[in-house]
This record gives structure tokens, C-alpha cells and sequence, in this order.
């Protein structure tokens, strides 16, 4: 089950980049940077929407990410929902510090792969730049040394200043383990070691501020450029939901970190599994009432859930996955409105909400409301 929904999502994230966006060169802006006999030329791709980033194009090309899905070789947990909810929610806090109106948004290069396969490794004679704690050769679930961190995440943001871009900002995600797995021998069964939050929280910032010292260390960074850092808790490798964001500090000059903030965000799906007490009862009612409309209307729905996200207690999100057995394209909008106009009856008011209706032949429709918006867009995926 676990790996249909990691495809459905993977299917969306497609479909919808396919069929609505319109980002281009319309709206961009160019600019040339020399460097030795070598001169680069930068473009922005524009943008859609006040709350999005133009990203870079470097030499007609688009720089991706150079850490992006990396981690420790110990672990196996770090999947779709991982990284996915990684970047989305480190892109949202960047902006509270880098408005989309001043700055550009470039994936991290500064943190090569072969640094931060480094740095994500344990402490050892051969890795001294290791930021997990060295193996005490225990194999004991409660006495052994735990893999704290799983995975390193680097957004850049650019100013513009004359005919160049320039580094003005940098966001860094730190993904911490809660459960680290684990196998006494190579091959052999699975043991998890459960890592407390206080510890996440001590030994995150403590990689923190060490991380921040590397950076402000690499040329072009200098001891002025605002780095912000986050803490991640990764969810456990069972969970059809990704984790969540605890701890954020801003570090505006030199290796001095500031004061950290806390960030409170939970995570759920719906419904919960093994009777499990949902965060928000009033929630979990809504999505069971509109599911049993669905339900009943369409007998032919193969499954209804639902991933709720929880920003300061409050429902901030909810992304719902139908899962059908349609096939006749009028079968699919009469289907999409009926959801639509459900939606509207029962589910919660003023959070964003995502709606993906797949068959095993892929996307059918997408519904959405932004944040504090009264009505539904619906979209059905055609074909020609």
C-alpha cells in the first residue's frame, strides 16, 4: 500500500507540473557574471504567483539540487514523504525570512555531494568531518551510539545586483532521526532505537552550529549572509506521511546562531490507523462524513484517505487521495463535481486542500482550494 500511494504522488507532482503551470521565459530576466575567461550567463524562469520563487538557469540549464535525496547509508527510511515534506516545508519558513519579491531561488549548490555524504557520516579516523557520533561498537537498542542525523537538505536564495545574481541567503534542513533502524549483522533483522526529542533538539543544534561554521568557511559565503537552519523530524519508516519541522534558528553573522524558535507542526493520516486517537476529533469527523458521501454515491471507490497537517493546532493543510475504478471520462467529471460540491459541504473551512483522483492508469482529477479561499478549482486530465 504503501509504495501505491508513493506512486500516486509521484503521478500528481507530474501531472500537475504538466497540465497547469504555465512558467517560462515570458517574465524572466538575464544577467552575465565573469569569472576568469569564463562567463556565465544566469536567466530566471518567472513566476505564476506572488507566493513562488523565480528559480535560476545557469548557461540555459537549471541547477539542480546537489544534496537533494542523500542519506546515511545506515538508514533506509528516508523516502518520498521524507524528502517531499522536506522541501515544501523549508521552502515555506525560507520565505518568512526571503521574500519572494527580493529574492531568487537556486537549488542548494554549495554543499557538494561528496561533502555532505561526509558530513552525514559517522565520526571516524577516516571521516573527521563525520557529524554523527563515532560507533561505540554496541549493538544494544538502548547503550549503541544512534544515527541522530539522516539527511541534509541546502536551499540557496539570490539578490540581483547589477548584471549579477549573488548569494543572498541560505536555508539548510537537518533531518533527525526519531527512530533509527539498524542490523546487528549484514542482512540480518531489523532494530529500531528510539531517540527522544530532547535529544534530537540537543544534538541538532549542536550539528547546527558546526554546520554553520563549515559554511560561513566556503568562498562566497562570507560572515554576513543570513543562513537560516532548521530542524526535521524524519516520520518512521510505516508512515504514509511525512515528518515534520520542530526547531528553526537565524544566524545573521559569524558562527553565532541567535536565539532558536520552536515550531510546532504534527502530521497525521486519516483515518487513523489501529483506532489511533486523532489530533483533531473535529477533523477526523469532517473527513469521515465526506468520505461516507463519496463512498455511498460511487460504490465503485477503491479507497478515500487523507493527509492532515497541523501547523500551532490548528488544520493547516489536507491533501485526500481517491482511489477509483472509473474509466469513461464523463464517469470521471460527473464523479469530480459530485467530490467538489462535497468538499464544499463538508470539509473543514479556511486550510488548503488537495484533492488527487487516481485509477491505476494514473491521474484522473485534481481539485484544490488555497488557504482561505471559499471555493474549489477542479481539473479533469484529458487526452487527445
Amino acid at each position: 500500500m504503501k509504495r501505491f500511494w508513493m506512486a500516486v504522488t509521484l503521478l500528481l507532482t507530474a501531472g500537475v507540473l504538466g497540465a497547469c503551470s504555465n512558467l517560462g521565459f515570458n517574465d524572466s530576466s538575464e544577467s552575465t557574471a565573469s569569472s576568469g575567461t569564463k562567463t556565465a550567463t544566469y536567466q530566471t524562469t518567472g513566476t505564476v504567483g506572488s507566493g513562488m520563487y523565480q528559480g535560476v538557469i545557469k548557461n540555459g540549464r537549471y541547477q539542480t539540487s546537489k544534496t537533494r535525496g542523500l542519506a546515511t547509508s545506515t538508514n533506509t527510511q528516508s523516502g518520498t514523504y521524507n524528502i517531499k515534506s522536506m522541501e515544501n516545508g523549508l521552502l515555506d519558513l525560507a520565505k518568512k525570512q526571503f521574500s519572494t519579491s527580493k529574492y531568487v531561488f537556486q537549488e542548494g549548490q554549495l554543499i557538494t555531494e561528496a561533502t555532505a555524504e561526509n558530513w552525514l557520516g559517522r565520526k571516524s579516523k577516516d571521516n573527521a568531518n563525520g557529524l554523527n557520533p563515532a560507533s561505540n561498537g554496541k549493538l544494544d537498542e538502548d547503550t549503541r551510539a544512534p544515527i541522530y542525523l539522516q539527511t541534509l537538505l541546502e536551499q540557496d536564495f539570490m539578490t540581483q545586483s547589477g548584471s549579477k545574481l549573488q548569494l543572498g541567503g541560505i536555508a539548510i534542513a537537518l533531518g533527525m532521526n526519531e527512530y533509527d533502524y539498524y542490523q546487528k549483522v549484514k542482512y540480518g533483522a531489523t532494530y529500531t532505537t528510539h531517540i527522544s526529542d530532547a535529544k534530537l533538539v540537543s544534538e541538532g543544534e549542536s550539528m547546527a552550529a558546526e554546520i554553520v561554521a563549515r559554511l560561513r568557511r566556503l568562498s562566497g559565503v562570507g560572515k554576513n549572509v543570513p543562513i537560516l537552519v532548521t530542524l526535521y523530524k524524519n516520520a518512521g519508516s510505516d508512515a504514509l506521511v511525512g515528518g515534520t519541522f520542530f526547531r528553526s534558528v537565524l544566524s545573521t553573522s559569524g558562527s553565532d546562531l541567535g536565539k532558536w524558535s520552536t515550531i510546532d507542526q504534527q502530521n497525521e493520516t486519516l483515518p487513523t490507523v489501529n483506532n489511533a486517537k486523532p489530533i483533531d476529533s473535529n477533523v477526523s469527523t469532517d473527513f469521515s462524513d465526506f468520505s461516507e458521501q463519496i463512498e455511498n454515491f460511487f460504490p465503485t471507490l477503491a479507497g478515500v484517505t487523507a493527509q492532515a497537517h497541523y501547523e500551532d493546532g490548528s488544520l493547516a493543510g489536507l491533501n485526500i487521495s481517491i482511489n477509483t475504478q472509473f474509466y469513461s471520462e464523463t464517469e470521471i467529471m460527473s464523479f469530480t463535481q459530485y467530490v467538489a460540491t462535497t468538499a464544499q459541504k463538508y470539509l473543514p473551512d479556511g486550510a488548503k486542500i488537495e484533492i488527487t483522483i487516481a485509477s491505476t492508469a494514473g491521474t484522473q482529477a485534481l481539485i484544490t482550494r488555497e488557504a482561505g479561499a471559499k471555493g474549489f478549482y477542479t481539473h479533469v486530465f484529458g487526452s487527445y
